[in-house]
């Protein structure tokens, strides 16, 4: 594919990853501002609220400050006229990560993967600064330079990441196979860094889809306390389509404090609160629905839960040395002892950012604290997937496993050496037309001692 093509591309895709974010939120705020307001509704409003949300969707505070006039008239004390909001909706984020990983992905097939992320980068990003731009709020502002940096940064994550793991694996004539020509050269040391990417990968899916398994089971068990606090909200259909919107948007913030708490450390809802398998804390807790699903209080023996994570670091640590097998690369104990090691360092930093982005502040007073504490959730996770890493890559072969592996490079063997056998194999014996020979014939000797075949009347060429 020509380079211009493959830019073109980049370009489009990065344009409409950033429209269909921008229309996911515009079309429902359109929707409400017409019944809410009608014809007297202000339009000139509903586009910087639209921008501020899909900036506040990928990671952007919001300074929020209530007019004069809106505190007097909800009688809100005037401490809690300006605060801060910066726990976002997830879910924006990461429509953005996973589309920009498609693109590279795509242009890093097409043979230009530097080109295409590059070009989608810069379009995305001048799409960020128009919104950010356009987009002023006095009630709810963000800071502009972090409204231009934050979407396009986490367009360049997913596509860099799509991008080199295509060019990994498939080559890409240029930076990416210089490295991989390195790392081919470190001999028993080679396979250690795609091992830990493939075992991160493993850990992260388990421990995301445990904390998944968690919801579904408390929205199960106290679904009928998300329904009261709906009903308490007493708003119309169109209300609570909005917060249902809003909350299915705050999904994968949830996945991230429900990972914290099988991991341990859990998250807070409020200062001086905690939510964690070994004891929850609750004051008083804001009426949004989907709070409902905390727990009122826990046990104990609910620490149990931890052994989820090591599960998962276990199934890391199992498709590793399944793949090493696989491929009949047997490692020494130092280097399965670094992939192990491996896999719970880059786990944690995954646990880190998506921590830091779950945590913040999301109203006045003690709802400035909320959401789990990154060091804390990034070192519990990244040694609980070590231990459970370690267990399937450190242990001692089985014998079943090195009997494959035996026969495994057995059956290569045999195959090579039939290969070479048929390769070398001397030409059937020539039988003149009008010579069958009988299947009860013996076969005779020939001059050189071997099996002819009854009916070789071929010249002797030795005379």
């Amino acid at each position: 594919m020509q380079r211009l093509l493959v830019v073109l591309l980049a370009a489009f895709d990065a344009a409409i990853s950033a429209a269909v974010g921008l229309a996911v939120l515009l079309a429902p705020l359109t929707l409400l501002w017409t019944v809410a307001f009608g014809a007297t509704a202000d339009w000139g409003a509903l586009w910087p609220l639209t921008g501020t949300l899909w900036q506040f969707g990928h990671g952007v505070g919001i300074d929020v400050t209530i007019p004069a006039e809106l505190l007097v008239a909800l009688a809100i004390p005037p401490a809690a006229a300006s605060f801060i909001v910066s726990v976002p909706p997830l879910a924006f984020l990461l429509f953005t990560l996973l589309f920009a990983a498609r693109s590279g992905a795509r242009a890093a097939r097409a043979g230009a993967w530097l080109s295409g992320v590059l070009s989608g980068v810069s379009v995305f990003a001048a799409i960020s600064a128009g919104v950010a731009l356009s987009s002023r709020l006095d009630a709810a502002q963000t800071s502009l330079p972090l409204a231009i940096i934050a979407p396009a940064a986490v367009y360049l994550v997913g596509a860099l990441c799509g991008a080199v793991r295509i060019a990994w694996e498939d080559g890409d004539g240029g930076i990416v196979d210089r490295v991989h020509d390195i790392v081919d050269s470190w001999s028993d040391w080679a396979p250690v860094p795609a091992a830990i990417v493939r075992g991160t990968v493993f850990a992260v899916v388990g421990v995301t889809a445990a904390a998944a398994l968690t919801v579904a089971l408390m929205t199960l068990l106290r679904g009928g306390e998300v329904v009261a606090l709906f009903q308490s909200a007493r708003v119309d259909a169109l209300g609570a389509t909005v917060m249902a919107l809003a909350q299915f948007a705050y999904l994968p913030t949830l996945l991230v404090w429900a990972a914290s708490w099988l991991a341990g450390p859990g998250f807070a809802v409020g200062v001086g609160t905690a939510v964690s398998p070994a004891g929850t804390q609750l004051g008083v807790v804001p009426g949004i629905p989907i709070l409902g699903l905390l727990p009122e209080n826990s046990s104990i023996w609910m620490l149990i839960v931890v052994l989820v994570p090591i599960a998962a670091g276990a199934v890391a640590g199992w498709a590793v040395r399944s793949r090493l097998v696989w491929e009949g690369t047997p490692l020494a104990l130092l280097p399965r002892a670094t992939i192990a090691f491996g896999i719970g360092v880059v786990t944690a930093g995954v646990a880190a950012i998506a921590g830091a982005l779950a945590h913040g502040s999301i109203g006045p007073g003690r709802l400035i604290e909320i959401g789990p504490a990154p060091v804390p959730f990034a070192l519990a996770l990244g040694g609980e997937v070590v231990i459970g890493a370690a267990i399937l890559l450190l242990s001692p072969r089985h014998r079943d496993e090195l009997a494959e592996e035996r026969t495994d490079r057995w059956a290569a063997e045999m195959g090579d050496s039939r290969s070479s056998e048929s390769a070398s194999a001397p030409a059937a014996p020539w039988i003149p037309e009008g010579q069958n020979a009988s299947p009860d014939d013996t076969a005779p000797l020939d001059d050189l001692g071997r099996f002819g075949v009854p009916g070789d009347h071929r010249p002797d060429l030795r005379t």
